[in-house]
């Protein structure tokens, strides 16, 4: 839980928040499992902030409480943690001379905070989703992740050319289908999304996943939805050589 102390104190991490599930999900495999946290710039973006501070002192706040969290993860074993900033962009200001003086000046500096301490080894991730993106992404790229997952099937991937066009260096995760539709996506679907999006980026540097979170579908969907994009996985890794 994140919390401001009583009569308007710094934000604190009372106690740890994924932790407990976080371990048990990963003692249930030998595969890596990632931890999920919302980011300081999404929270703040999300909430309803003091007046009486700045909102880069309050996000600044929210990096070194959510720091916290992501160090107590790595110290237990997860080894793959995404910080979501799925509302980087929301507080940008009307005039584009401000959006790094008034915002993104600090904004980004703040994402980076959370992850700052973490070993070189732990992989760090993010995720932006439904907005427009292309006019930031040489902010999005000093966020200092290994990977950035996108939403990109609902908008035809064209984020995948303006990343291209600005030799973008981060890792990238583009969606393959839209989780928001009550459908399940077939194999064929999936490889040919798969084979546009090599198209565009060069293999090594490509993440498959969904859109965004599941939470909107149901488990057999989820289950059945996954399978083909797994198989599709396979069936392009095959197809370029190398194996599964």
């Amino acid at each position: 839980m994140l919390s401001r102390q009583l009569f308007g104190g710094d934000v604190k991490r009372q106690q740890p928040i994924t932790i407990k599930w976080s371990k048990y999900a990963q003692s249930q495999t030998k595969k890596l499992v990632k931890g999920m946290l919302t980011g300081p710039v999404t929270i703040l973006n999300w909430s309803f902030p003091r007046e009486d501070i700045s909102l880069k002192e309050s996000t600044l706040q929210l990096a070194l409480a959510i720091q916290k969290e992501v160090l107590d993860l790595e110290a237990n074993g997860i080894k793959i943690i995404q910080i979501d900033e799925a509302a980087l962009r929301e507080k940008l200001p009307l005039r584009k001379s401000d959006w790094y003086s008034e915002y993104l000046n600090w904004a980004i500096p703040a994402f980076r905070l959370v992850h700052s301490k973490v070993k070189p080894e732990t992989q760090i991730h993010t995720h932006m989703c439904y907005s427009e993106f292309s006019n930031i992404v040489p902010a999005i790229d000093a966020m200092d992740a290994d990977v950035i997952s996108f939403e990109a099937s609902r908008s035809n991937l064209e984020i995948l050319d303006t990343l291209k066009k600005q030799h973008f260096e981060t890792e990238v995760g583009p969606g393959v289908y839209d989780i928001h539709s009550p459908r399940i996506p077939s194999v064929d679907e999936v490889k040919a999304t798969i084979n546009r999006i090599l198209a565009k980026i060069a293999a090594p540097k490509v993440w498959i996943n969904p859109d965004c979170g599941l939470k909107t579908r149901g488990v057999e969907e989820t289950r059945a939805s996954l399978a083909n994009v797994i198989e599709a996985t396979h069936e392009v890794r095959r197809q370029l050589g190398e194996g599964d």
